[in-house]
């Protein structure tokens, strides 16, 4: 009954977020960089920050400095979703609240301290290639579902978090879908959305690394990680900004010049990592070999795929010159 009642509050929320978000003219209009072709209201992801403040408000305040940690990384997105804000005052509130995050975790510990600055660094990479996400329709509320929902399953046995949190997450994610996880999405998730889940994201996954000491549950975000860093790569070889907008991810390249239905790639995203990451909870194997080996694998795709379609791009950008 009380994830019925929070369900029924997202759903509200969210609606009354888009009457506010029409009236402020808070929305994303298509360029040569993007994969829409309507105006389209942006910052729908607020509703995951929502998310947090009524698990706590139904649950209680478990995890306050991570609540606290969110927040403040939420507002800043929010606030570059409606006006740019500097990179350095973006900069400093990330890395407050990724300390916010670590504390609630109890890294910030004479024993654990060490520890701190290669989790900032994977943190930011995370965020980052995540806050890139935002590109179709459907791919970050249906990515996030693919990596809650074996979060939940792994959650029933280690009892790593509250599994309230994770139920709650889910549903706001879910409510999010009902909007965006469609051919002509009502809205994006935004710098906030994106941000906000993948803060989330990372807190469960910290939790479940530090209760078990597995690193190899990083897995759970081996198809968009794979995706992000090669295409990172990629760009960096062209000697391209890469904090700037693009459309070179591979599903970028299945949504635009091969014209698959962004629903279709997104669910491919979802249903690949569903896959993989189940495989990896379930299967009798060495799970560091299965990390490797499916990295290898998905690596040699995106390879494989990239050279053969990139071309498509190249001939698009021409066109656009002219």
């Amino acid at each position: 009954m009380i994830l019925l009642i929070v369900f029924l509050l997202l759903v509200a929320s969210e609606l009354l977020y888009f009457r506010l978000a029409d009236r402020f003219d808070i929305i994303d209009k298509p360029n040569e960089r993007s994969s829409h072709k309507h105006i389209t209201l942006r910052g729908g992801g607020i509703i995951f920050l929502f998310g947090a403040w009524f698990y706590a408000a139904f649950y209680g305040f478990q995890y306050p400095w991570f609540l606290t940690g969110l927040t403040l990384i939420a507002a800043v997105s929010f606030a570059d979703d409606v006006h740019s804000v500097p990179n350095r005052i973006r900069i400093v509130v990330h890395f407050a609240s990724m300390l916010l995050m670590f504390y609630q975790l109890g890294l910030l510990t004479t024993e654990q301290w060490w520890i701190v600055v290669p989790a900032w660094i994977v943190c930011t990479g995370i965020i980052n290639a995540y806050n890139f996400m935002d590109g179709i329709n459907g791919i970050t509320g249906g990515y996030s579902i693919a990596v809650l929902l074996p979060l939940a399953a792994v959650n029933a046995v280690a009892g790593f978090v509250d599994p309230a949190m994770i139920a709650v997450t889910l549903l706001s994610v879910l409510a999010f879908c009902f909007f965006n996880f469609r051919t002509r999405a009502k809205c994006f998730a935004g710098d906030v959305g994106s941000v906000s889940i993948a803060f989330i994201l990372l807190f469960l996954l910290g939790s479940l690394m530090l209760k078990t000491g597995q690193l190899w549950y990083l897995v759970f975000l081996v198809v968009y990680g794979v995706d992000s860093v090669l295409t990172i790569c990629h760009r960096l070889l062209l000697h391209e900004n890469i904090f700037k907008p693009h459309r070179k991810h591979a599903y970028q390249l299945l949504a635009n010049e091969l014209h698959v239905p962004h629903v279709a790639v997104s669910a491919f995203y979802m249903a690949l990592q569903l896959v993989i990451s189940f495989g990896a909870i379930w299967l009798p194997v060495d799970k560091w070999l299965y990390f490797a080996t499916v990295t290898v694998v998905l690596a040699v795709a995106y390879l494989l795929f990239k050279r053969k379609y990139y071309p498509l791009h190249e001939a698009y950008l021409q066109a656009q010159k002219h």
